[in-house]
């Protein structure tokens, strides 16, 4: 089911992936030396295009008499709403700024616009997720407790519902998220005293976004008390569905592997470089998509280097291409829509019980294992010094399945 071994899996020599790690290091050390106001500018920049862009479009929507206006002015609060919570508030609270040392830009300090508690969210996501990403027991952010996403989680016959869940979860996403912060801090091993603590500050951070979003900005129309309401209404969901979209897109289509608890033992920084490699894809975008993404387009560069400034992704992500070609690794990428359809794929998929489902266990395009590779031989030929890594094996695995449907 899913990888056991990683290193087999990945076709690579333990000298292989030493020497991936320390490649990888360099290139942590090279954007760490290169770190400069540029960077801070690119930040303070980004917070003020997004407050203005805040601002303007509430005065749009409350002052304007016309349907165009509202339209305008509920797509350009659902644009700030995304900026802020995916290249504002996720990057700052992983602490991408920290090294700037301003108190409002910290990873300690920022609160961001939505329902949950950044500080719920930084442990369910900077340590659960980040640290165990897509081992399985470990990750909670794997299908979030709602979505089966892999044939290692048994098939249960509520699972016929998750076509709809999946909707309910894409449009309420960050309520989804609120919750997923609390139960990870509940998971913790804090005592009932703490745990309380932490639900009474859960509520409260609900109670206040609540009241801005659906309370003191209709308060503030007047008698246009529903046209501002229904217009942060409707931006809150769009802001959902573009962040349930980035999300799913970067960590559930074809070629983002799960693995099994058993690669935790012993792994070295070079055997989680490669992980995160394996276990995260990508999607195409151009500046501006990647911007509205919050970079996370470069989902694998992200989870290689999660507290190095996104505007830098773009440039590593060249460095990671060129890795992934020299180590014969799969470079997961892909047009954002065809991303997005192989992973409604696998969700509806899943959906059924194993039973009626073709492709193997060890071998399905959302769930593998290194035992695909039993009885290819995927040694390195004698003619050639070319290193032979995971993406020749999968070829080769590709081919066989051809001859053998003739």
């Amino acid at each position: 089911m899913a990888i056991t071994q990683v290193a087999v899996y990945a076709h690579l020599s333990a000298a292989d992936i030493e020497a991936l790690g320390d490649e990888l290091d360099a290139i942590r050390r090279d954007i760490i030396d290169q770190r400069d106001a540029r960077d801070a500018a690119y930040i303070r920049r980004t917070i003020a295009f997004q407050r203005t862009l805040d601002a303007g479009s509430r005065l749009m929507i409350g002052l304007s008499r016309h349907r165009t206006g509202w339209l305008l002015g509920t797509a350009g609060l659902a644009m700030a709403k995304s900026i802020e919570n995916m290249e504002i508030g996720h990057n700052v609270c992983h602490g991408q700024w920290d090294w700037m040392n301003d108190p409002e830009i910290h990873s300690s300090t920022w609160e961001w616009d939505m329902a949950g508690l950044s500080s719920q969210w930084r442990y369910s996501h900077n340590y659960r997720h980040h640290v165990f990403t897509n081992v399985l027991g470990m990750d909670e952010d794997i299908g979030f407790g709602v979505i089966r996403v892999t044939r290692d989680d048994r098939w249960r016959p509520a699972n016929l519902l998750q076509p709809l869940l999946n909707l309910l979860l894409a449009a309420t996403f960050e309520w989804g998220i609120a919750m997923h912060g609390l139960d990870s801090e509940h998971l913790r091993a804090l005592p009932p005293a703490q745990k309380a603590i932490q639900t009474k500050a859960f509520y409260a951070k609900i109670a206040r976004q609540a009241g801005k979003d659906y309370l003191l900005f209709p308060a503030f129309s007047g008698r246009r008390w529903r046209r501002t309401l229904a217009a942060d209404t409707s931006a809150n969901v769009l802001r959902n569905l573009w962040a349930y979209l980035v999300i799913f897109c970067g960590h559930f289509p074809d070629g983002a592997e799960k693995f099994a608890p058993t690669v935790l033992e012993h792994e070295t920084k070079p055997e989680w470089y490669l992980r995160q490699m394996l276990g995260t894809a990508n999607f195409d975008a151009g500046p501006v998509l990647a911007f509205l993404s919050g970079n996370l387009c470069y989902q694998i560069e992200h989870h290689l280097f999660p507290d190095l400034p996104s505007n830098r992704y773009a440039e590593i992500a060249q460095r990671v291409r060129a890795l992934c070609e020299k180590y014969d690794l799969p470079y997961t990428t892909g047009p954002l829509l065809h991303q997005y359809l192989l992973t409604l794929r696998t969700i509806h998929k899943l959906a059924l019980p194993d039973s009626l489902l073709i492709a193997t266990s060890d071998d399905a395009p959302e769930t593998a294992s290194e035992r695909k590779f039993n009885g290819i031989d995927s040694s390195p030929a004698v003619d050639t010094d070319r290193r032979r890594g995971l993406r020749t094996a999968l070829r080769r695995v590709a081919n066989n399945r051809r001859i053998a449907r003739g």
